[in-house]
């Protein structure tokens, strides 16, 4: 009898860890939604992420693995700090397996360094930088729905190709702003184009006055708006009040979505030339999913709205493939698996975590040219994946060389 127990408790301890690592660690698979819920970035991706999250969710049936899945969600306030709070009590308290969205960069950087040394998942849909899949990359880290380079290659390189070849900044004052001036920098410098200065401003600021003027004085035939949200909207409304646009300067909206032209107006916006990995009018598929989320949210969904809908659903797919939400496991099938959504059609996932896709240049209507509300953009060409995103051989990720 005892040596009967004896080695059944040495089988036990032999084949422990594979035994606990399968299925769900505690019941649950829990997936927290960060970003910012009522400053410059809340149309950006705000609640209404939150219920692409849930679509998700709802989409691959409520349960993996046996257990249900819960959604919880925060507003970081576009403030490293509390991002930072909140992340070490979801991952270390409250037990949440993955992270996503996470709009605005210092804040997906903060995040996404916590997130490596607890050995967790975090999927950035919101936020820009390079960096995340660069010089600070992590194994366990992934970046979904667009980034800075991408936006350059669209918007910088279709404005250098109709002439816009001389280009003034006005850049957001912190780490996205910096890597997205530099990047659309570094593309029209190669295309032939010259960079005659730049000026930074605070984020949320209501006055662009001065900004403005300095780059309304430096004759730049393109004024490149390196900001997003309210602040791109706040810009762009100033610019044309101080008559900017209509003496002949192009104003480049380097990151603007659908859910800011809606807040701006065609009248205010059109004409406008910009870059997202997602357009709801563009397809059936795209308009089937465009309506779900408008009945839910009452508004049509940008690529950061459908790119969290697809980093939530891949993840979960994953871990069903895993047969565990043990991280190691579920990040290797994150590395692994195609993406085929609504979202990243015929995506694949570089071992630096940049999800590749395709990107759409887009052009805002003039008011005329719409059919009804939300039908805002004409599509001028797709950028196919490769052409979008940084080789990740060439991205300063540590991972890649491994």
């Amino acid at each position: 009898m005892r040596k009967s127990l004896i080695a059944s408790l040495a089988l036990l301890l032999a084949t422990g860890t594979s035994a606990f690592a399968a299925g769900a660690s505690d019941g649950v698979v829990k997936i927290g939604i960060l970003n910012d819920q009522s400053g410059v970035y809340a149309d950006f991706g705000g609640k209404s992420s939150v219920e692409a999250a849930k679509m998700a969710v709802e989409d691959f049936g409520g349960k993996v693995l046996g257990v249900p899945i819960e959604i919880v969600d925060a507003d970081h306030q576009n403030k490293p700090d509390i991002a930072s709070n909140i992340a070490r009590q979801w991952y270390d308290t409250d037990k949440v397996d993955a992270i996503m969205e996470l709009t605005t960069s210092s804040v997906a950087l903060a995040v996404q360094a916590i997130a490596k040394e607890k050995k967790k998942i975090d999927i950035v849909t919101g936020a820009a930088t390079t960096d995340l899949t660069g010089k600070q990359c992590s194994p366990y880290g992934f970046h979904w729905a667009y980034d800075t380079h991408a936006l350059a290659v669209g918007t910088g390189g279709a404005l250098v190709k109709q002439g816009g070849d001389t280009w003034f900044f006005l850049t957001a004052d912190y780490a996205f702003g910096y890597s997205l001036e530099q990047q659309t920098s570094d593309f029209v410098k190669a295309s032939g184009g010259k960079v005659l200065g730049s000026v930074r401003h605070p984020l949320s600021t209501n006055d662009f006055s001065s900004f403005l003027l300095q780059a309304q004085s430096s004759g730049a035939k393109v004024i490149g708006l390196a900001n997003a949200g309210l602040d791109t909207s706040n810009a762009i409304k100033q610019a044309s009040e101080f008559g900017i646009t209509q003496s002949g300067q192009h104003l480049a909206a380097l990151l603007f979505t659908l859910a800011e032209v809606h807040g701006l107006g065609l009248q205010a916006a059109q004409g406008l030339t910009l870059t997202e990995g997602y357009y709801w009018n563009r397809d059936d598929e795209s308009r089937k999913f465009g309506k779900r989320f408008f009945d839910r949210t009452g508004k049509m969904p940008n690529m950061i709205h459908t790119g969290t809908y697809s980093a939530v659903l891949q993840y979960l797919k994953a871990v069903q493939k895993a047969g565990t939400d043990d991280t190691e496991a579920v990040a290797k099938e994150l590395h692994e698996m195609p993406v085929d959504d609504v979202f990243g059609r015929g995506g694949t996932v570089g071992p630096n975590g940049r999800m590749i896709h395709d990107m759409y240049l887009l052009q805002v209507k003039k008011p005329e040219e719409s059919k009804g509300a939300w039908d805002y953009y004409n599509v001028l060409a797709t950028i196919p994946g490769k052409e979008a995103y940084i080789d990740p051989a060439k991205s300063g990720c540590d991972l890649v060389k491994q």
